[in-house]
């Protein structure tokens, strides 16, 4: 985008400069001053670009905001100026009371449309460039689901079906951790970057980035408020911002729970496919691990350490961490 922006700015102020001098033309009384409008068009220009790079974080959304405040602050200066208090008096105080008004008036309106833009954006819509269902349901995805990974096989697997909303915050928030001086933020950051990657390569997802701000302390509340506004569900993998999401009312999936509902049923006599990983504590037992981390003990199976075989579940028995499954080699039938 720079590099098309630069030879529009340098192409303008050379116009600017020009039109400067052009204007002695038709000026008689300025032909002695061929130099000096040159140099005035020429500053002219550059004040613009100037304006035009502090400008350069100003969205279409911002200027959409600026425009309601601004025509809405004018509005009330205007009812103002035109009621009966204004009615009678000296004229030059009526003219700088109502000169006040519409400076003050129009300042107010403007800055408060531009501090809650994003609530301005929801209650006001605005023309999208990109056409959007209106009944596909939202769902808004926060740092944590990124981060975690598992969103990508889910959105692969079709069993989604939803728009995916990533606030532009989120985006952000995700670039920070991957700037990190820390290795593990760094890493964990990275992952959330190449998630978003992943996500934007599927075609038949529906991915949209909300152009929404927020402060370091206010991520969480502000995506609540997001979902809540767009009648959205939240999607996250944090317990904490699940609870403030339920408590307001919000719907939230947990990748947690989708993974612990889908762990499979298990009974004694069914038979498993394992991959055996490591020798067990007792003699001749292998260790091996089932999807959703639950340990799998095989009797008489140190032999086949390595090698995916297929077992018979034997017991099973709760444990902290799960499940813990005790099995035994169903030689005949070993991969």
């Amino acid at each position: 985008m720079n590099s098309t922006l630069w030879p529009i700015r340098i192409v303008f102020v050379a116009v600017c400069a020009a039109a400067g001098w052009l204007v002695c033309y038709s000026i008689r009384e300025w032909d002695h001053f061929r130099a000096l409008a040159t140099f005035a068009g020429f500053s002219i220009g550059l004040l613009m670009v100037l304006v035009d790079i502090l400008l350069r974080g100003f969205s279409l959304r911002g200027l959409s905001a600026v425009t309601f405040g601004l025509g809405v602050g004018l509005l009330v200066a205007y009812l103002l100026s035109v009621s009966p208090l204004l009615e009678q008096g000296d004229a030059q105080i009526i003219y700088l009371v109502r000169l006040g008004l519409f400076l003050i008036c129009g300042y107010l309106a403007t800055v408060i449309a531009l501090r809650g833009k994003d609530e301005f954006n929801l209650v006001i819509p605005y023309v999208r460039f990109v056409p959007h269902e209106v009944d596909v349901p939202l769902v808004v995805v926060d740092t944590s689901s990124l981060i975690d990974g598992r969103i990508v096989r889910v959105c692969e697997a079709g069993f989604l079906s939803a728009a995916l909303v990533i606030p532009r915050f989120v985006l952000a928030e995700v670039q920070s951790i991957a700037d990190s001086q820390d290795p593990h933020k760094q890493a964990r950051g990275r992952r959330g970057l190449e998630v978003l990657n992943q996500l934007r390569k599927i075609k038949r997802l529906d991915l949209r980035v909300h152009e929404s701000e927020a402060k370091p302390g206010e991520v969480e509340a502000k995506l609540v408020f997001l979902a809540q506004s767009m009648k959205a569900r939240l999607l996250t993998t944090d317990y904490n911002l699940a609870k403030m999401a339920e408590f307001q009312g919000v719907q939230w999936l947990n990748l947690h729970a989708l993974a612990k509902a889908l762990r499979p049923q298990l009974v004694m006599g069914e038979a498993l496919e394992v991959e055996l990983v490591k020798a067990g504590k007792e003699e001749g037992q292998a260790v091996g691990y089932l999807e959703d981390g639950s340990m799998v003990v095989v009797a008489e199976g140190r032999a086949y350490i390595g090698q995916t075989v297929h077992v018979e579940i034997v017991s099973i028995l709760p444990s902290s961490g799960g499940k813990m499954v005790f099995a035994r080699v169903q030689s005949e039938r070993r991969l």
